[in-house]
């Protein structure tokens, strides 16, 4: 009876392991048999001011696609259209539209317009300056206007504040405000909308300029008085044209768009992407 016993349970016992090694099996053939996925990955550099839009979007998009990568990183308008120019990245961002000599110099770029934004003038919230017309900003940024008194505030000296040359936003506040006339040599140049707004919200006595997607309560937003009419500098002003200092948000490809490239400019320019957009400040153009 006993070895009739220990039988069975030797028998029931290699059952078993036949079983376990068969699945074992079974589920290595599956696990081998999984297809292989292609590992994606892009570079996206430059404007600051396109920064906030692009790093949410390459979260959200990544979110989704867990085997494609998107590595955004700052620098500034020219910075973004130089690397993509030079191969250096896959997608240049720029706050600004392409200079004649950066579209000699890399004449394969091709043009992806995003959004839309407005430039804000922005004051320590301690200002009793609220509205600034065109030519007193114009004035101020040339170094004409020195005080604040002079513009209807208290008897202190302005500190300007404004970009670096690599900024696009610099440049189009250069072109459109200054009329390509010089900043006075005083300004403190940064380097992002960040640095600005922060040099600002700690300076009660500062004056500078960012995109509408940086403004916060840690500031004060300037309303621009535009032939005795004020504009506040919101997006409802930009989509209607009545705000004066706005410009379209560009991502340039070296070339027609394609594989991960075309898939999250396709992204950021479908409704989930432009979503992304009215949230960060900016003026959708869908």
């Amino acid at each position: 009876m006993t070895c009739s016993f220990s039988i069975r349970s030797s028998s029931a016992i290699l059952a078993g392991v036949v079983v376990l090694l068969l699945a074992a099996a079974l589920v290595a053939g599956c696990v081998g048999s999984e297809p292989s996925v292609e590992q994606r990955t892009i570079s996206v550099t430059g404007s600051t001011t396109v920064l906030p839009v692009a790093q949410i979007a390459a979260d959200a998009y990544m979110d989704k696609h867990r085997y494609d990568e998107i590595l955004v990183s700052g620098g500034g308008s020219s910075v973004g259209i130089k690397a993509v120019g030079e191969g250096t990245a896959d997608i240049g961002m720029a706050s600004r539209d392409i200079k004649s000599s950066e579209r000699e110099q890399y004449p394969g770029l091709v043009e992806h317009v995003i959004a839309v934004d407005g430039i804000a003038l922005i004051v320590n919230p301690e200002n009793q300056v609220s509205s600034l017309t065109l030519d007193e900003i114009k004035s101020i940024y040339k170094g004409e206007i020195s005080n604040w008194k002079e513009v209807g505030g208290s008897d202190r000296q302005i500190v300007v504040v404004g970009r670096d040359s690599a900024s696009g936003t610099r440049e189009f506040f250069y072109d459109t405000v200054m009329n390509k006339e010089e900043f006075v040599r005083t300004q403190q140049e940064l380097n992002s909308n960040g640095a600005v707004k922060q040099t600002v919200a700690q300076t009660p006595d500062a004056i500078g300029y960012v995109g509408l997607g940086y403004i916060d309560t840690t500031v004060k937003a300037i309303t621009i008085n535009k032939d005795g009419t004020l504009v506040e500098p919101t997006t409802d002003n930009v989509k209607n044209k009545s705000y004066p200092i706005a410009r379209a948000l560009h991502m340039y490809t070296n070339g027609p768009e394609t594989g991960l490239i075309k898939d999250y400019l396709d992204f950021l320019m479908s409704a989930e992407g432009q979503e992304i957009v009215s949230k960060e400040g900016f003026v959708p153009i869908l």
